[in-house]
């Protein structure tokens, strides 16, 4: 009986191959096609592969109604082709969804769907990338991983996870508080997904507990009438970064006030610093924080474990009963799953060019740093 890796080998050797002439794009997100549409304006042809059935599948299935751009539209358009001039400040999801339909159009790029890579590697002897999905075999000289640090829903360990008794899905299966009214509902995580989904909960009658489970930034999400990223940016041009920060906090605790009185305790590195270093996002504020004031959204500490008769217990000893648990605790890259580069250490994925002879590895949208004026979609290193 043949091995699992004698398997894969072989269905490399079966797979239909089809030969492409420029490089081969993992992922029809934003990087995805951005990479496609600036390859196009040097002449250069690609081929997008995409495991789902339409483009920036992440927007159009597994995101909140409710959902708009954090960000001004000017810090989150792509390369080339901005937004309409009649789209608000801040874009709705049916509006950013539309401008990569619109973009995939203007470029003339056609991704081809139900297309998941099942496997991608270097072939050092002919000098060519093999991807496969299901049916096909891809060569090509280039490989774009364009499938974003998003990729994939990130599942907690809970103890007892199996024993609670209602519904539990993550913020990726999450449209509406509609269903969850009159409920008492735990939303796990406190980043801006949790803290935009407990004010969902709260606009339709839910009542939410959101779980804090480490220390967190929040920022109001304008500033003087103005972006709070956007006066960020432009301070850093002329201001060290930690002096940047500084301004940021003050500015956020005359604004918002102290929010470590509501069990959302500031981290000792600045907003900005923490970004850079870890990809930890601050929490733009919405709406939400007048909330937990309100107590209409209750701050819990973290899940020690669910009990054998269906309820929480958290780690200052409370114990409660909940209808519903909302896991808004983010997603995970799948490029480890498909990807055989064995030099490649996932915590520096985001600067990882690796050549090999005349062949180029490109990782687009895993920085998370997100898109910035000063993060371009390709910034090659080369690896020695």
């Amino acid at each position: 009986m043949a091995s699992g890796k004698e398997q894969e080998q072989q269905g490399f050797k079966q797979a239909k191959c089809v030969k492409v002439h420029g490089p081969i794009i993992v992922g029809a997100g934003p990087s995805g096609l951005a990479a496609a549409a600036c390859l196009s304006q040097q002449g250069v042809p690609s081929l997008i592969l995409e495991k789902s059935d339409c483009i920036a599948s992440l927007w159009q299935q597994r995101t909140y109604d409710r959902l708009k751009l954090h960000l001004p539209k000017q810090f989150c358009e792509l390369p080339l082709l901005g937004f309409p001039a009649n789209f608000p400040k801040y874009p709705t999801k049916s509006q950013f969804i539309s401008y990569m339909e619109s973009y995939a159009s203007h470029f003339n790029i056609h991704p081809k769907f139900n297309q998941a890579v099942r496997k991608a590697e270097y072939d050092r002897v002919k000098g060519i990338w093999r991807v496969q999905t299901e049916h096909l075999e891809y060569h090509s000289r280039w490989l774009i991983a364009a499938t974003g640090e998003n990729a994939e829903p990130l599942i907690p360990q809970i103890v007892g996870y199996g024993k609670f008794k209602g519904t539990i899905l993550h913020t990726s299966e999450y449209n509406s508080g509609s269903k969850f009214k009159n409920q008492r509902v735990l939303v796990i995580g406190c980043g801006n997904s949790g803290m935009e989904v407990s004010l969902d909960l709260c606009r339709h009658n839910a009542i939410p507990h959101m779980v804090v489970r480490n220390t967190v930034h929040v920022l109001p999400r304008e500033m003087f009438g103005m972006s709070t990223f956007g006066v960020a940016m432009a301070l850093l041009k002329w201001l060290p970064l930690r002096l940047v920060d500084k301004l940021l906090l003050l500015v956020a605790n005359l604004t918002l006030g102290n929010t470590d009185q509501l069990g959302l305790k500031r981290p000792k590195t600045g907003p900005i610093e923490l970004k850079n270093v870890t990809g930890k996002t601050p929490v733009l504020d919405v709406g939400a924080l007048s909330q937990i004031k309100s107590g209409k959204i209750k701050v819990m500490e973290g899940v020690k474990e669910i009990t054998k008769n269906g309820s929480v217990k958290f780690v200052d000893g409370q114990e409660r009963e909940f209808e519903s648990i909302i896991l808004a605790t983010g997603y995970k890259s799948n490029v480890p799953t498909w990807l055989e580069v064995s030099i490649i250490s996932m915590e520096f994925l985001d600067l990882v060019l690796s050549y090999y002879e005349s062949s180029i590895l490109f990782c687009l949208g895993h920085m998370h740093r997100g898109q910035t004026p000063t993060n371009p979609f390709f910034s090659p290193c080369k690896k020695e």
